[in-house]
């Protein structure tokens, strides 16, 4: 008896289809208006007055930024009324996450947070006018030249501004194109 039930378990898997491999999810990346707009309800979860201090985007080996996307965007949020900031993440390929919190001082001008209102232009359009004022050289040169974007308000003008850098990092950048991201007009390159 035991010997034909195990016959009977042998049969009954060879009937099973094959399995088909599972095809790696590539990461989506995608502008910076995208990715905040994903990370604002989570934000506003943290703390329903959460406002936005800064927003950047990481190159990876899928998404080098040109175009103005990025699989990977980074924002820091403020909430004024506790005191607190926190960053969260917005991964193509994973959606959103949060870090861990910190002290956040509303009166400290290099950390003030802004009205999303003020973000009219996207980092597609950041990247065309970066690319008008020196990008588009560069990365005739060397096609591999990753591009970051950093996004941060200057109370000193009282501006909403996009940092479009084309290279390592902000220390290491072989150029840096300043956008307004309110109106879109060129600011100045570094």
């Amino acid at each position: 008896m035991l010997l034909l039930t195990a016959a009977f378990a042998l049969c009954g898997c060879e009937d099973e289809p094959p399995r088909k491999p599972v095809q790696p999810k590539i990461p989506e990346a995608e502008t910076a208006r995208f990715a905040l707009q994903k990370m604002i309800p989570t934000a506003r979860l943290w703390s329903p007055d959460a406002q936005p201090v800064q927003l950047a985007s990481s190159t990876t080996s899928d998404s080098n930024g040109h175009q103005g996307k990025s699989a990977f965007w980074r924002a820091v949020f403020a909430s004024a009324g506790r005191g607190k900031s926190e960053p969260f993440m917005w991964s193509g390929s994973s959606g959103v996450d949060h870090g861990v919190e910190d002290i956040y001082n509303p009166g400290n001008r290099s950390t003030q947070s802004w009205d999303l209102n003020f973000l009219k232009i996207d980092t597609d359009k950041a990247f065309e006018i970066a690319q008008e004022h020196g990008g588009k050289a560069l990365l005739e040169k060397d096609q591999k030249t990753p591009v970051m974007y950093l996004l941060d308000f200057d109370s000193a003008a009282s501006q909403l501004r996009w940092h479009v850098i084309y290279g390592g990092d902000v220390n290491s950048a072989k150029l840096t194109v300043i956008v307004d991201a309110s109106s879109g007009r060129f600011i100045h390159k570094e």
